[in-house]
C-alpha cells in the first residue's frame, strides 16, 4: 500500500505533537485524523478503516498505571487487529516501548524523532502490509555484523538500538566485562545519522588525572613539561560524529566534574589555551558497575548520570542469554578454523554439554578466547569436550568464591562477613545488599556471635 492511499489516526494529549504529524502527513496520506482523548478510540475506529495509527506512551488519565500506551494499545488491537500501531515515546520510556512491541505493535518512535524518520517508519510498515498480503516474506534487519544472538534479551537490544541509534539521545550501556558493550556503542553509530563521522574510543578509566584533560581536551604546545607540540583532544577529534567513554565508572570526582562542564556547554578549552572550541558529539558511555552502585555510593555525581543516561541498555551475561551459548561457540568455531586453515569442526555432544554446563564468569570474551584454544589443538574435524579448557583465571576465582563447608549457617555467617567487609563495616548498606532490614542483620550478627 503507498502513503497516499493510507488513513491514518494520530492519539496523543500533546496538541503540539498533533499539529506536528498533521502538517507533516497532511500532503502525504489519504486521511490524518488527530485526537487528544484516547477514550475516543471506539468511535474513532468503528466510524473510519483506519491503516495505522500514532498512539502516544503517556497519558493525563484517570488510567495511572504508568503504561497507558500499553492499555490502548490492547484496547486497539481488541477492537482491529489489522490498524498497525507505531507507538511514541520518550527517552525514559524505550523499554517500555520494546515491550510493547511484543504485544502487537508494529514499531515505535522516539521524541523528537526525524521527520524522515518517521515517514520512513510508517512507509516500511505499509509496504510489510503489502507484502504479508501478497504473502512475501521479508527478513529482520541486522544489527551490527558481528553482534549474534538469539535469546529473548538480546533481541530486545538489537531492537532498542535500531531505534535509538537514530537520534542524538545520549546512551549508558552497562555490563559485566567481557559482555560486549564495545560491540553495541559500534552498532548505534553505525546506525546513527552520523555514522559517516568519526567513531573515537576512550578508556577514560585507564587515564591519569594529569593525562585526562590533556586527553580528552588536548593540548597546546609547551603547556607542560613533555607537550612538545599542540594536540586536539579526542572530543575534537569525534566532532561530528560519536565519542565512546568506556569504563566511566572509574574516573575520580574532579575528572566527572571536569566532564559534566564540558558536556553542560558543549565546548572546550586545550590545556593551556582559554580559547574555547564548540563541540557537537554523540556521546555513548559504559562501566562494569551497576548503576545503583555507582549512585548509592556517592562515587559518581548524579547529575553526571543524569547527563549520560538518556537511554540506559543493559548488557546481560552470557550465563544470561539462554540459547546463545552454543550459537557463539559455532561462530567462532568457523572464524578461528578459517584463521588456521583448519576444517570447520563439528562439536560432539559432550562438547555442546561442556559448553552449556560451564557459567563463563568471563562472558564472551572468555567463550571466544576458549575457541580459539579448542580449534588449535583439536585433531580432525570434531571438536570434543577435552578440546575445551576454560580459563584459568577464571575457573580459580570460581573456585575461590566457593564455599568450603557448606553447611547453611555456615554459609550464611559467612556471606554475612563478605558483605560486612565489602562495606567496611556501614550496617545500613549490608542490610540493603542481603535484602534484610538493619533489625534483622543485627539478629544475625548477634546469632553468629560476629
Amino acid at each position: 500500500m503507498l502513503l497516499k492511499n493510507a488513513r491514518i489516526l494520530v492519539i496523543d494529549d500533546d496538541t503540539d505533537v498533533l499539529t506536528a504529524v498533521k502538517l507533516l502527513l497532511k500532503t502525504e496520506a489519504k486521511e490524518v485524523v488527530t485526537e487528544k482523548n484516547p477514550e475516543l478510540l471506539q468511535s474513532l475506529i468503528s466510524s473510519t478503516p483506519f491503516d495505522i495509527m500514532l498512539l502516544d506512551m503517556n497519558f493525563k488519565s484517570s488510567i495511572n498505571t504508568g503504561n497507558e500506551g500499553i492499555y490502548w494499545l490492547k484496547k486497539v488491537k481488541e477492537l482491529n487487529e489489522n490498524i498497525s500501531v507505531i507507538m511514541i515515546t520518550a527517552y525514559g520510556d524505550i523499554d517500555l516501548a520494546v515491550r510493547s512491541l511484543k504485544e502487537g505493535a508494529s514499531d515505535f518512535i522516539v521524541k523528537p524523532w526525524h521527520n524522515e524518520k518517521l515517514l520512513e517508519a510508517i512507509k516500511g510498515i505499509l509496504r510489510s502490509k503489502e507484502r504479508s498480503a501478497s504473502g512475501t516474506m521479508q527478513t529482520a534487519p541486522s544489527i551490527g555484523k558481528e553482534m549474534i544472538g538469539e535469546s529473548d534479551v538480546m533481541k530486545d537490544i538489537f531492537l532498542k538500538i535500531e531505534k535509538v541509534a537514530p537520534t542524538d539521545a545520549n546512551i549508558f550501556i552497562l555490563g559485566e566485562n567481557g559482555t560486549g558493550k564495545d560491540l553495541i556503542a559500534k552498532a548505534i553509530h553505525e546506525h546513527s545519522l552520523r555514522k559517516d563521522k568519526p567513531f573515537v574510543k576512550v578508556d577514560v578509566g585507564a587515564l591519569t588525572e594529569t593525562l585526562f584533560e590533556s586527553e580528552l581536551f588536548g593540548h597546546k604546545k609547551g603547556s607542560f613539561t613533555g607537550a612538545g607540540e599542540e594536540r586536539e583532544g579526542r572530543f575534537e577529534a569525534a566532532n561530528g560524529g560519536t565519542l565512546f567513554l568506556d569504563e566511566i565508572g572509574n574516573i575520580s570526582m574532579q575528572q566527572q566534574a571536569k566532564l559534566l562542564s564540558v558536556l553542560q556547554n558543549r565546548q572546550v578549552s586545550r590545556v593551556g589555551s582559554n580559547e574555547l572550541v564548540n563541540i557537537d558529539i554523540r556521546l555513548i558511555c559504559a562501566t562494569n558497575l551497576p548503576l545503583v552502585e555507582l549512585a548509592n555510593e556517592n562515587r559518581f555525581r548524579k547529575d553526571l548520570i543524569y547527563r549520560i543516561n538518556t537511554v540506559e541498555i543493559v548488557v546481560p551475561p552470557l550465563r544470561k542469554r539462554e540459547g546463545d551459548i552454543i550459537l557463539l561457540a559455532k561462530h567462532f568455531a568457523r572464524t578461528y578454523a578459517a584463521k588456521y586453515l583448519k576444517p570447520t569442526p563439528e562439536f560432539d555432544a559432550k562438547a555442546i554439554e561442556k559448553l552449556k554446563q560451564y557459567n563463563f564468569p568471563g562472558n564472551v570474551r572468555e567463550l571466544q578466547y576458549t575457541m580459539e584454544r579448542a580449534v588449535i589443538m583439536m585433531e580432525g574435524d570434531v571438536l570434543s569436550a577435552t578440546d575445551l579448557i576454560f580459563s584459568p583465571i577464571e575457573t580459580a576465582v570460581q573456585e575461590h568464591n566457593e564455599p568450603k563447608d557448606m553447611n547453611l549457617g555456615v554459609v550464611e555467617k559467612n556471606t554475612i562477613l563478605r558483605v560486612i567487609e565489602k562495606h567496611h563495616g556501614n550496617i545500613s548498606k549490608a542490610a540493603k545488599e542481603l535484602g534484610i532490614t538493619r533489625t534483622a542483620l543485627y539478629r544475625r550478627l548477634s546469632k553468629y556471635d560476629i
